[in-house]
């Protein structure tokens, strides 16, 4: 039953769109609907990452140390460069969507097939591009040492410049065995060995008298604090564990937070790009065989048009928090 609204003797459905409420159909008010309700989901997430971010802002990773790597460019450091390339595919992408919705109605399946086929393309070499940021993000580059009160050391030589593990630790021949749950107390377990123990990282610090510790904390400068030589040797018999890399426990660019965050946020988006390409992907058949031609209306390319639009609109608020600010 049809509620109606009688003006001057003239019959008009409610907010006259017909049955459908402005105008738009019943699909598109459901997208509609679950992009407000997502919308609100990541700004919960993005406004929980600026809390901490700005409450430890002392000891937060520098986004241009951490995402310096470029692809087949071993040893050069590109900060910020591959995320840049990252961003600008993804955003072409949604350029591509809108250019088939457009070609959608024209009823023109040649144009729609193209730029549905360049749009799925465009998010496959996005969530690759994050995936091979990830591996590189859990891997790490340099190492840290993490001491028994939580706090991370970095190594540095005299111009101030990081320096690996690798550069300087020593071979002690010690036998280390990793504890599994069913050797540790109360089962406790650790993740896989890392490649140096802290007796070899110190033997190594001590050899090598032009290297320096850098802290996690940042100067009135917003540069990492740097310790004199004296200074590093008492913080570095402090030792605890070597980190490498990051994940949910440690981060050997800083705050385990950040690396929290990162793979959370990143990872809740990098989901929503797979579901968009699967979506689109099934879109994409639906094109090539026909069943929109026969609906006379491609709307369906309009409404995964819309979710594609709203998941590269949270990439770049995503962008501008993690890497910009």
């Amino acid at each position: 039953m049809e509620s109606t609204v009688t003006t001057a003797n003239i019959e008009e459905k409610t907010w006259g769109g017909n049955n459908e409420p402005m105008g738009a159909s019943y699909g598109k008010l459901m997208m509609w609907f679950f992009i407000v309700s997502d919308a609100l989901t990541f700004s919960g997430f993005l406004a929980s990452y600026g809390f901490s971010r700005f409450k430890f802002s002392e000891t937060w990773p520098i986004a241009d140390e951490v995402f310096t790597h470029f692809p087949f460019m071993h040893g050069v450091s590109a900060p910020m460069f591959y995320v840049a390339l990252m961003t600008f595919i993804l955003i072409f992408s949604s350029v591509t969507m809108v250019l088939a919705v457009d070609a959608g109605h024209q009823m023109n399946k040649g144009k729609v097939t193209l730029y549905m086929f360049l749009t799925i393309i465009g998010g496959l070499i996005f969530v690759g591009s994050q995936a091979w940021e990830w591996k590189n993000f859990i891997k790490g580059e340099y190492g840290a040492i993490e001491t028994k009160g939580g706090s991370l050391l970095q190594f540095v030589d005299k111009d101030g410049k990081r320096v690996a593990l690798a550069d300087f630790a020593v071979n002690l021949h010690d036998e280390r065995e990793q504890l599994t749950r069913d050797k540790g107390t109360w089962f406790m377990g650790e993740s896989a060995l890392p490649s140096y123990s802290v007796a070899e990282v110190q033997a190594g610090f001590k050899a090598h008298p032009e290297l320096l510790i850098r802290t996690e904390v940042l100067n009135k400068q917003k540069q990492k604090t740097i310790l004199t030589r004296e200074e590093s040797v008492a913080r570095l018999a402090d030792a605890h564990y070597v980190v490498e890399g990051a994940n949910l426990v440690r981060n050997e660019y800083g705050n385990k937070l950040f690396a929290d965050f990162f793979f959370f946020i990143t990872g809740f988006h990098g989901f929503h790009v797979i579901s968009g390409i699967i979506i689109n992907i099934i879109i994409f058949f639906n094109v090539l065989i026909g069943t929109y031609e026969k609906r006379k209306s491609y709307e369906m390319v309009e409404k995964v048009g819309l979710y594609w639009h709203f998941v590269d609109l949270v990439w770049v608020f995503v962008f501008t928090v993690f890497y910009l600010v």
